[in-house]
């Protein structure tokens, strides 16, 4: 069968998205969103998951049709596995990774996980090691946790949900979990630990097609019995994906959206500082990739709350203004992530306007992505994807603090996730064609200021 066109479900942290991509042009020529919702009842904050199977199901069935498509692949966020029994439910919710546990169980868990050197990922707070959670659901719901037969990863479960088939995949086990060792692309020794390595369910390559669509799925959403759904990857390295297809390394993709993740193709695992929020992802092909991040489409969020996207004259004068008086965010909006950790954000020099505000929150996160590449090579070329793309403040600020030509792809999709999922089943990466973005001007005097404040706190 021919593969035009493919469908994705894409699972972020705040939205979920299906998406139709035109496999020639690598465009999304359809999509529809709804809002991740967390749910705060028993036995923890947990995903609405039932909700997004309906909204994947109905979406499947809408555009079935019109443009159509060959093939379904899946992308999510990381820090997220499935528990299942037996009978292939849920043998517990999926975990908002978001929710912090008991002191107890933390510093039980902090005794049992391999060191830095063996997983290259850093101890991070709340749930984000994927190994904690499991911990603390095995801890915490003992006569639940009994009952699960297979751990899955997470955009493993929406194919398992849509095939039957069970499997894991190295860009979600190898996003800092702890339970992956990228250097032997095999998995750490914290199952063990935790008496969980019969139950992880088998390996498999992002591209594999895990098998077709269950008869019932297939019946509901009007598809052949035939329809391949593939394995599915991290959505931060489904955005790496069509770079890595396309260009050989040195060179950095910045991937924005909740989170801003600094990807150093070809960058040096020895030198990561575990310290500062830096790990090891895993791309698709199964191989290392040095890595920095922090939170920061959620503090961009946090700290532009209900300002419009300024444009013309107001934000030339906007950034005049936050240069000359040094409005300066320091870090951080979001506790516990990102090159500065332990430090509690404030503003040096408050805005006066929503337009400053815009102005310096798009310099802050400027300025904190200049730090997080620095910590993975500093390559010459730097490819932002995501919204932050089209933030002009951002990426002429990036270029002029990196001295990197920061490049920003020309493509009408407004995300490189989509079609690196979509490109686990096209195989063949379209050519994208990027702009160089121009440096700006008088921002060293603005972030020499805020370095010396950052690095003597």
């Amino acid at each position: 069968m021919t593969i035009k066109n493919v469908a994705v479900i894409d699972i972020g942290k705040t939205h979920a998205k299906l998406i139709v991509v035109d496999g020639e042009s690598g465009e999304e020529i359809a999509s529809r969103k709804i809002a991740n919702r967390v749910l705060a009842g028993a036995p923890y904050p947990h995903y609405d998951i039932e909700t997004l199977w309906s909204f994947i199901i109905e979406g499947l069935a809408a555009f079935r049709e019109q443009p159509g498509y060959q093939a379904i692949s899946i992308t999510t966020h990381g820090a997220s596995a499935a528990l299942l029994n037996g009978q292939g439910d849920l043998a517990l919710p999926v975990l908002d990774y978001e929710h912090s546990y008991p002191e107890d169980i933390q510093k039980a868990y902090a005794a049992l996980r391999p060191p830095f050197e063996e997983t290259f990922s850093p101890a991070l707070p709340m749930g984000l090691n994927v190994g904690a959670q499991l911990h603390y659901q095995k801890t915490a719901f003992p006569e639940a946790f009994v009952d699960v037969t297979d751990i899955i990863t997470y955009p493993q479960y929406w194919a398992f949900r849509l095939t039957g088939v069970k499997a894991n995949e190295a860009t979600s086990l190898g996003c800092h979990t702890d339970l992956w060792q990228p250097g032997k692309a095999t998995v750490s020794s914290l199952p063990e630990a935790l008496g969980i390595a019969g139950i992880l369910s088998p390996v498999r390559s992002a591209f594999d097609a895990l098998g077709p669509v269950l008869p019932d799925i297939a019946a509901k959403i009007g598809v052949d019995g035939d329809m391949p759904v593939y394995c599915g990857l991290h959505d931060s390295n489904a955005s790496l994906l069509p770079h890595l297809m396309l260009r050989k390394g040195p060179f950095s993709v910045v991937s924005s959206g909740t989170w801003i993740i600094c990807f150093g193709v070809g960058a040096q695992l020895e030198t990561l500082d575990a310290t500062r929020d830096t790990l090891v992802n895993v791309d698709a092909f199964g191989k290392p990739v040095p890595s920095a991040r922090f939170m920061g489409g959620r503090e961009f969020e946090m700290l532009t709350a209900g300002i419009k996207p300024p444009t013309g004259a107001e934000l030339e004068v906007a950034l005049n203004n936050v240069l000359a008086e040094e409005i300066l965010y320091l870090p951080n909006a979001v506790d516990g992530s990102g090159p500065y950790p332990g430090r509690k954000g404030h503003w040096l020099n408050e805005p006066r306007s929503d337009t400053e505000r815009h102005v310096a929150a798009s310099l802050y996160a400027a300025m904190m992505t200049a730090s997080c590449l620095s910590l993975v090579g500093n390559a010459k070329t730097t490819i932002v994807e995501g919204p932050f793309g089209s933030n002009g403040i951002y990426t002429q600020a990036l270029a002029a603090i990196t001295g990197s030509d920061v490049l920003v792809t020309d493509s009408n999709s407004p995300s490189g996730t989509a079609l690196g999922a979509a490109l686990l089943a096209i195989r063949n990466a379209p050519r994208q064609s990027y702009h160089t973005v121009q440096a700006l001007n008088g921002i060293s005097d603005y972030d020499d200021k805020w370095r010396q404040i950052v690095d003597t706190d």
